[in-house]
């Protein structure tokens, strides 16, 4: 793959599972990495564990003022922004005669309507360095997890804001691509008080036999996935899954 050697990498959700695997990855190729996040002591313990060529800023993606900051403190760090990840994200379950209103307007804001404000202020910024913009779909999209519409939802619509956004963008060089992860352990669920770790890493476990390779992701996976894209110059509204083949539809012989 192409060097990574002095991009500037924007990480939202940077602190924790998939974002701080692609920070790490990247500052370790030796990018200015930018990652942002609400909670104060994660971004504290991420940036403790990352290169000195990575910042950490506190700030809420749904929150305007905040994401002139994230855009802000990136030029500062970075000089310019290169590629723009789209990470963050919460879920919110329910039965469809369950759901509230505000929770869906919460989730479809973090999840899909900060991300297109921010690509929005970064769009100038890209457009001088013909960047890339990668969002973060969901294996949702590929199998219907009961209870799971709201999530679902917002993936769904990720993957079409990446075509359209793509053909968009297109004439000021800015890619727009989608990675797809699979099953993978991170703090996603337990965030959203719908299990605790061990839980968590047992569902997931559970669900290795209906991969086609037997056995769950790693953030790690994911990292190699969005370096990828980063650097496929001639890439752009592509959707590519990363699920060890869980959105197959595996069946038992």
């Amino acid at each position: 793959m192409d060097n990574l050697d002095k991009k500037s990498i924007l990480v939202t959700g940077g602190a924790t599972g998939l974002g701080f695997s692609m920070a790490k990855r990247f500052s370790e190729k030796g990018a200015f990495v930018t990652i942002c996040g609400r909670r104060k002591e994660k971004i504290d313990e991420a940036i403790s564990n990352l290169k000195v060529n990575t910042i950490g800023i506190v700030a809420d993606v749904t929150n305007e003022e905040d994401r002139d900051r994230i855009i802000n403190q990136t030029i500062e760090h970075g000089g310019k922004i290169d590629v723009l990840i789209n990470n963050a994200g919460n879920m919110y379950r329910g039965n469809i005669d369950e759901l509230e209103e505000n929770k869906l307007i919460e989730i479809f804001n973090s999840n899909v309507i900060s991300g297109m404000l921010l690509l929005g202020k970064a769009k100038q910024y890209l457009k001088e360095t013909e960047g890339v913009n990668i969002f973060i779909g969901s294996v949702h999209n590929r199998r219907a997890f009961p209870g799971a519409s709201p999530y679902a939802a917002t993936k769904g619509a990720l993957e079409t804001l990446t075509r359209v956004l793509a053909a968009e963008l297109g004439k000021d060089k800015i890619r727009v691509n989608c990675v797809v992860p699979g099953a993978i352990f991170t703090e996603i669920n337990q965030r959203a008080g719908l299990f605790d770790d061990d839980q968590a890493k047992k569902r997931l476990d559970s669900m290795a036999k209906i991969h086609a390779l037997g056995e769950i992701g790693t953030p790690e996976d994911i990292s190699e996935a969005v370096e990828y894209l980063i650097n496929a110059r001639w890439t752009t509204g592509a959707i590519l899954d990363v699920d060890g083949g869980l959105g197959l539809g595996l069946t038992e012989d």
